[in-house]
C-alpha cells in the first residue's frame, strides 16, 4: 500500500458495497475492491451470512462439508470444465495447474505474455526488454534465471506464439484473456482462436486465469467468448473476499494425471496446503455463486460500467483532455 498515491495510508473502520468508511468517519467510494477481491462488493449479505454460520461449526478441520458436495457441480454447470480443486490463492491454483501440465506433456517450459500478472508463480515472473526475455526487475531472493523454464512473448502476436511453440518444448500457456495490469489489452479478432488452435498442434496444454476478468459475465470471458482451455484459473473474488481460489482441467487432463499417478510412487505431490479447501472457503464460495455471481447482478454491473464510461467519455471530451 506504500505506493498508492496518498498523503498517508487509510485505515479502513468498515467497507460495505463500494463505500470505505475509514477510522476517521471518512466515507470513500471504492474503486478498487481489495484488487477486485471483493468484486461484488464488500461483505456481501449472502457470504456474510454464511461466513457467520459457518464459523459458529468450525473454521478448518481437513474434512469435506456439506457445501463442498455442492461446489464441483456449480463450477462444472458455470466454466465447463468436469474436474475441480480448491486452492487458497490464484497464485497457488496457478502453481498447481502447472505443475499437473508439466507432469502430463513431460516439458518443463512454460509461455507467458509481456506485461502479465498470474500472482506471484515464478515462471510469470519475466518480461521482454528490447525482445529479449529477462527476469522482472525487483525479485527477492532470486538467483535462478527464470527464462531458462519461462518463455515471454508480446500478446497477439500471432507470428512469435507460432515461433514459440514450434519446437514443442512448451508445457503449458498461461493467458488471461484479455491483459489486466499493462492497462487494459484486448484479444485481436482471431488471437484466441489462433492461441487454442496452435497449443493443439503442438501438445502444449492452454491454461485461462480469469482471476480479473471474470467481471466479463457469470462464466467469465471463457463462457462468453466460447474459450476452450485445459485448464482454468479463478482466484480471489471466487469466494466474495475469502482468501479462496479454484482450478478446473478437462477430461484428457484428467485422465493423463491419473494415468501419470499410476507410475509415480506415493509421496507428497507439491499440490495443495493445509488451509485449501476448508468448510470456510466452501461455505463462501457456494454462496458467491449461488447468490451473489447471478444474472441479474452482472446486468446490474454492466449498466453501471456504461454509465461510468459515457460519463468519464464525456468529461473527457468536452475539456479535450489527453487520453
Amino acid at each position: 500500500m506504500n505506493d498508492w498515491p496518498t498523503p498517508f495510508p487509510i485505515l479502513v473502520g468498515n467497507a460495505r458495497g463500494a463505500t470505505i468508511t475509514d477510522i476517521d468517519g471518512n466515507k470513500l467510494d471504492d474503486f478498487c475492491l481489495g484488487d477486485t477481491g471483493s468484486m461484488f462488493g464488500h461483505s456481501p449479505p449472502p457470504v456474510a451470512r454464511a461466513v457467520r454460520r459457518q464459523a459458529g461449526r468450525g473454521l478448518t478441520y481437513m474434512l469435506p462439508s456439506e457445501d463442498a458436495l455442492a461446489i464441483g457441480p456449480l463450477l462444472q454447470q458455470r466454466f465447463g470444465l468436469p474436474f475441480w480443486q480448491i486452492a487458497t490463492t490464484a497464485t497457488d491454483a496457478n502453481r498447481f495447474a502447472l505443475r499437473v501440465a508439466r507432469a502430463v506433456t513431460g516439458r518443463e517450459k512454460i509461455l507467458v505474455f509481456n506485461g502479465c500478472y498470474h500472482g506471484s508463480v515464478d515462471e510469470t515472473m519475466v518480461r521482454l526488454i528490447d525482445g529479449k526475455p529477462v527476469n522482472r526487475p525487483g525479485l527477492a531472493g532470486e538467483f535462478r534465471d527464470l527464462t531458462r523454464t519461462a518463455k515471454v512473448i508480446e500478446f497477439n502476436d500471432v507470428s512469435a506464439l507460432e515461433a514459440a511453440l514450434r519446437d514443442k518444448d512448451v508445457a503449458c500457456v498461461i493467458a488471461e484473456p484479455v491483459l489486466t495490469n499493462s492497462c487494459m489489452v484486448l484479444a485481436d479478432p482471431g488471437y484466441h482462436d489462433a492461441l487454442r488452435k496452435l497449443t493443439r498442434q503442438t501438445g502444449t496444454l492452454l491454461l485461462i486465469d480469469e482471476t480479473h476478468t471474470i467481471s466479463t459475465g457469470p462464466g467469465g470471458y471463457t463462457r462468453k467468448y466460447g474459450l476452450d482451455p485445459d485448464f482454468f484459473v479463478l482466484g480471489k473474488p471466487i469466494a466474495g473476499g475469502v482468501p479462496a481460489s479454484v482450478w478446473g482441467m478437462s477430461d484428457d487432463v484428467a485422465s493423463r494425471y491419473a494415468d501419470y499417478n499410476r507410475t509415480k510412487e506415493p509421496g507428497y505431490s507439491g499440490m495443495g496446503t493445509t488451509l485449501s479447501a476448508n468448510p470456510l472457503q466452501f461455505a463462501a464460495m457456494r454462496a458467491t455463486l449461488e447468490e451473489v455471481m447471478t444474472q441479474e447482478n452482472y446486468d446490474r454491473m454492466d449498466h453501471l460500467a456504461r454509465r461510468l464510461d459515457a460519463g468519464l467519455t464525456g468529461v473527457i471530451d468536452r475539456y479535450r483532455l489527453p487520453w
